[in-house]
């Protein structure tokens, strides 16, 4: 049976380290071993920034289903100089419909095309957590980290097809069809729901955004269709 590494393996990871840009993918173990790992940092390190949610920044996300904002509580509760990087969606979740779009397909199916987002190109939310683990006077803040843009689903779509030299058709389907296939993939349900009634809220609402990538590494953020250059052959 296969076991995640505990706390101790990250020993060696630290050696020589004062600061570290922490990402926590295991969710279902927060409970666990999220505090055996703010622990073992606070014995280590001095400063941590770690990548939380825009859930968190708009009080969507309850502590109690052990996500971001439950580490951002554990954080708080520690001796660390910590900076939350509170992230809208990643331009790389486009990353999901490639597989629609290879080898000619036209067409892109999932859920609520008009959901309006403002993704955030990865390396800047990196260049926002350097900044934040190398300058003084980014400890303790709630930084919500967004793109330059809002831009539906259905037209961040349309950009890739620009990009790739052909058009691309979005076609919403039912979301409960795409639940199914995000479960089947890996998604554990109640996060496979908690995204895709996001999605359902962002259109009607769209998401909120920030200048905060440009005020902290000094040049602005980068755009989609910048992003969709970057990633054109996932798409051909």
């Amino acid at each position: 049976m296969h076991r995640r590494p505990g706390p101790d393996s990250l020993d060696a990871a630290l050696d020589g380290v004062d600061a570290v840009f922490w990402m926590w993918p295991f969710f279902s173990l927060s409970t666990a071993t999220a505090p055996a790992v703010v622990k073992k940092l606070e014995q280590r390190v001095h400063r941590v920034a770690v990548v939380s949610s825009v859930g968190v920044h708009i009080g969507l996300e309850p502590v109690d289903n052990n996500c971001h904002a439950y580490l951002e509580q554990l954080l708080e509760r520690s001796t660390l100089a910590w900076t939350f990087l509170r992230t809208t969606g990643f331009m790389a979740n486009a990353l999901g419909f490639a597989a629609q779009i290879r080898d000619g397909g036209r067409v892109v199916r999932f859920p609520y095309g008009d959901a309006a987002r403002t993704s955030v190109h990865e390396a800047d939310l990196a260049a926002v957590g350097v900044r934040a683990l190398l300058d003084d006077g980014h400890e303790h803040q709630r930084y919500l980290v967004s793109g330059p843009e809002l831009l539906t689903q259905r037209e961040q779509v349309e950009i890739i097809g620009e990009v790739v030299g052909r058009p691309l058709e979005w076609q919403d389907v039912h979301a409960e069809e795409a639940r199914r296939q995000m479960v089947a993939t890996g998604w554990p349900p109640g996060y496979a729901d908690g995204a895709l009634d996001y999605f359902a809220m962002l259109t009607k609402e769209p998401e909120v955004g920030s200048t905060v990538v440009a005020e902290v590494t000094g040049r602005p953020a980068r755009t989609f269709r910048q992003w969709a250059y970057e990633h054109a052959t996932a798409f051909r």
